[in-house]
């Protein structure tokens, strides 16, 4: 939880939208506590009078939630991430209409969809596009999938590259036996061919690393290490060419995680948006830290971002 809140809490346009109170209009007061509590803990990081902070009452509204955080044990980053991305979407969404075009085997069709923002969806969601050929009448359609981390394979045990991790995920795949899609030309499951492709690149792209392999009773840890750049991630090769912007990325932060499958202890790397400079995050221990050091072998959530954070607006105190 703590690798997590620091990490979160190092993202300037999230923190700025909780310190300058504009999260207020957007509060569903039904359920809000989360967004709330993730409001006075922004407040008391950035703008506290103490040097450590306790982020209990956080985690008591998480854990009302959800009892698996209620108790003090072993939890997975990446699982407790993506709650705390999807409770504060649901306490912060607006619905809006937007008009779409949709693709169908004959013709082209206009129609209005509803959709669901917030300052999640705005930083963090992006989406997937799926083309799905049948391998029997080569009849190709599309899927789209809307995500806020992406989950990568990692292709090697001893050394690899984020590019290498990316390049294995965005390959084409083979869907086979109980894979097989059920293709509407031939009227029946097919064999498909699937390649995915970023169809929306979000501002910050969440890379979950996936050292914990899992093959039917077999599990173990992937201790691989894995070489990441600090800037200028390019996305582009992953981009369809008509959404090609910002396809260039720069780390603002680092969940690590040491420890085996049933235990561990999670630290995070964070860059601080007032002095650029990288500090390290071990739970009440912080301690600036070399370039050079962001580069960990126990790496297992990246942030990165496509633009310079600015400086939060520090207006309102709770």
């Amino acid at each position: 939880m703590n690798a997590v809140l620091q990490c979160l809490c190092s993202i300037s346009p999230l923190v700025e939208y909780f310190l300058s109170g504009k999260y207020v209009t957007s509060l569903h007061k039904e359920n809000g506590e989360v967004a709330t509590a993730f409001a006075y803990l922004m407040a008391d990081m950035w703008l506290g009078e103490f040097e450590c902070v306790s982020p209990e009452v956080f985690r008591s509204v998480i854990g009302d939630l959800c009892p698996a955080f209620t108790v003090k044990t072993q939890q997975d980053a990446q699982e407790f991430l993506i709650y705390v991305l999807n409770e504060l979407h649901e306490a912060l969404k607006k619905s809006y209409k937007r008009r779409c075009y949709g693709n169908t085997s004959t013709s082209r069709e206009d129609r209005r969809t509803g959709s669901e923002t917030s300052i999640i969806t705005q930083l963090f969601e992006g989406q997937l596009n799926y083309d799905i050929t049948c391998l029997e009448c080569q009849t190709t359609t599309d899927k789209n999938e809307v995500f806020t981390v992406l989950s990568l394979p990692i292709p090697s045990e001893s050394a690899c590259s984020l590019q290498d991790c990316l390049e294995c995920f965005f390959q084409q795949d083979t869907l086979t036996w109980n894979n097989q899609i059920h293709c509407s030309f031939c009227e029946t499951k097919q064999d498909a061919a699937v390649k995915a492709n970023i169809g929306k690149a979000p501002k910050m792209v969440i890379f979950h690393l996936k050292r914990f392999d899992c093959q039917g009773s077999y599990k173990r840890k992937l201790g691989t290490n894995i070489y990441y750049p600090l800037s200028n991630l390019d996305l582009s090769p992953y981009i369809y060419p008509l959404f090609r912007k910002n396809p260039k990325y720069n780390l603002c932060a680092v969940v690590n995680h040491f420890g085996y499958l049933d235990g561990g202890h999670y630290t995070a790397f964070c860059k601080h948006t007032l002095t650029q400079n990288w500090y390290s995050f071990d739970d009440a221990q912080v301690s600036e830290i070399p370039q050079s050091s962001v580069q960990s072998a126990a790496a297992y959530l990246l942030f990165y971002t496509c633009k310079a954070f600015s400086v939060p607006t520090k207006t309102t105190k709770y």
